[in-house]
């Protein structure tokens, strides 16, 4: 029995709700889920008010929110508290430019699971990783 262990598969993808507006940003952000596997985006919204919208119309359709706080209409703020009451078990993460220690304690206030600054993808890509979970298990293995 053959058995490929170099790209094993998720049997099971984290789904993405993503609130950005700048589309260069989106973009990328695809990207890197892409490039990550076990990531698939269900939505995306790109102002505050479509984002309340996605997200009570698809309650319980989403893993992580991610959010941006400062968008074309409006602000993220009102979507981290919107996430967060609609949806308690999914992780509500905040990718923001304006990330400052008031702002990461006001979004934490406000429901965040965590707050990462646009300018430290490292971490943020390294918080997306572990998010995925380990690979399944392959049969055949101790």
């Amino acid at each position: 029995m053959h058995i490929n262990v170099a790209s094993p598969r998720r049997s099971v993808e984290v789904r993405l709700f993503l609130v950005e507006d700048l589309q260069t940003t989106h973009d990328l952000l695809e990207a890197v889920f892409a490039s990550l596997g076990g990531l698939r985006l269900v939505g995306t919204e790109g102002t505050e008010a479509e984002a309340n919208l996605w997200l009570l119309e698809h309650p319980g359709a989403w893993d992580i929110a991610l959010i941006d706080l400062v968008l074309a209409q409006g602000s993220g703020m009102s979507v981290i508290r919107r996430a967060r009451e609609l949806h308690p078990p999914g992780k509500v993460a905040v990718f923001s430019a304006y990330a400052s220690p008031a702002v990461c304690t006001h979004c934490l206030g406000l429901g965040a699971d965590v707050v990462f600054s646009k300018a430290d993808t490292g971490e943020f890509v390294s918080w997306l990783c572990e998010q995925r979970g380990p690979p399944p298990a392959h049969a055949g293995h101790a």
